[in-house]
């Protein structure tokens, strides 16, 4: 994207507020999650979403995203928050710094993943806490009540969508991302969001439980990648009049033939997360999907790619004092500890892990086929007379419908047992 274009020059002067006050005087192309989702929806394509548990990540994707002239959105789960060097307080000075590092000119946005209710406290700590999130420049959130009841998840979403500024991208959902197993159904889908609707609550994307799963698919343990398709195409044909569309996530171990479907089923956003943590780490892949490839139970370390041998055996050393297996999710854990130590490697080292998340996103955005989508948001943005990305929707019911007695689970109604929030 050449920044010294007229349309580049109209898109930084309309970026949310939250933007212009923190980076008002800079060419860097952050934008509101509305806008991207805007342009998907019309271009009938598929926004990359790809969490940064390492800052190494954050530059790897703005360089996909200049690459290809694609729009794409950085994102952090509210639990990944609590394990990652890269944080809600400084993923925007990092997308800022490696920004300026490539020259600027990518577009993307910044959302905050799995903001995860599961009761009244987090609901009432959730306004502070994202108010500084918002404050410190991310422009999209996602509020995930799906660990409540039907009627929980939506009130807790109205209440919190209610009052997040409607300039930011929403991303909301109903039931858990947990792999194989119970689906969301179209009437909790309808439920949900025809609720939100008629409080005046539209989110861009619905995220589901379609079958996908968080982390890495462990072929030997007897879990595979198995998204149903039809059930996704279902819930989106139902909320499509609503101007929702679907939020897939869990896309890590997916085979790309099968990613590069997605389009036709109604989604426009695709959440990658574990995928880019092997990058980073250096772990042996399946080329095909990103899955972490096991040997004799534990994961194989590549000395070509991601960080240092050295440095990868003092984190098994530091796996194995903490009790967790080897090919356990719990690696995720050590991302905190070992953050600063994979940023000081070498310059030939933090190169090739940037090149490589960098290749690994543009075969997720070719598949997607949402190369050139900065220029469609350049366009949807050059619409509006100023900065302000809120969605002009229509109530289509009355809130009467969307009480505790009309959802379709019982209020209080038991919740499979886990964390599945990223």
């Amino acid at each position: 994207m050449n920044i010294d274009s007229k349309g580049y020059k109209d898109l930084l002067n309309k970026r949310p507020l939250n933007v212009q006050a923190l980076y008002g005087g800079e060419p860097l192309g952050l934008v509101s999650g509305r806008d991207i989702a805007a342009a998907m929806k019309e271009l009938g394509t598929i926004a990359l979403a790809g969490n940064a548990r390492n800052a190494l990540v954050i530059k790897g994707l703005l360089k996909a995203a200049k690459d290809t002239n694609s729009a794409l959105l950085i994102e952090l789960a509210k639990s990944e928050s609590s394990y990652c060097g890269a944080t809600y307080d400084n993923i925007p000075d990092y997308a800022l710094k490696y920004s300026a590092e490539l020259g600027h000119g990518a577009v993307f946005a910044l959302h905050v993943d799995h903001y995860a209710i599961k009761g009244d406290d987090d609901l009432r700590k959730g306004v502070g806490h994202l108010t500084k999130i918002l404050a410190n420049g991310f422009t999209s959130v996602a509020i995930d009540a799906s660990h409540l009841d039907d009627y929980a998840n939506f009130a807790a979403t109205r209440d919190l969508g209610t009052w997040l500024p409607s300039t930011i991208g929403l991303e909301a959902e109903v039931g858990e991302i947990k792999g194989p197993g119970e689906l969301s159904t179209v009437e909790e889908a309808l439920y949900y969001i025809g609720g939100l609707n008629a409080w005046g609550v539209f989110p861009d994307y619905l995220a589901i439980s379609n079958g996908s799963l968080h982390g890495t698919y462990d072929s030997a343990a007897g879990t595979h990648e198995g998204i149903d398709l039809a059930r996704t195409k279902e819930i989106a044909d139902a909320i499509a009049p609503y101007g929702v569309s679907i939020a897939q996530h869990g896309i890590s171990g997916t085979p790309l033939d099968k990613v590069a479907t997605f389009k036709n089923y109604g989604i426009n956003k695709g959440n990658v997360a574990t995928l880019f943590q092997n990058v980073v780490f250096g772990i042996k892949m399946d080329p095909n999907t990103g899955n972490a490839v096991t040997e004799g139970g534990t994961y194989t370390k590549e000395s070509d790619r991601g960080i240092s041998d050295e440095l990868w055996r003092e984190m098994v050393a530091d796996a194995d004092g903490k009790g967790f297996s080897r090919k356990s999710g719990d690696y995720k854990k050590l991302n905190l500890s070992f953050h600063e130590r994979i940023l000081a490697e070498p310059a030939n080292i933090v190169g090739r892990i940037v090149e490589d998340v960098a290749d690994w996103a543009k075969k997720f955005i070719k598949a997607f086929g949402s190369e050139g989508s900065a220029e469609k948001v350049i366009e949807v943005v050059s619409r509006r007379p100023d900065g302000n990305s809120s969605p002009e929707r229509a109530i289509r019911s009355p809130r009467s419908k969307y009480t505790a007695g009309n959802a379709p689970s019982k209020p209080g109604a038991a919740k499979a047992k886990g964390n599945f929030d990223d």
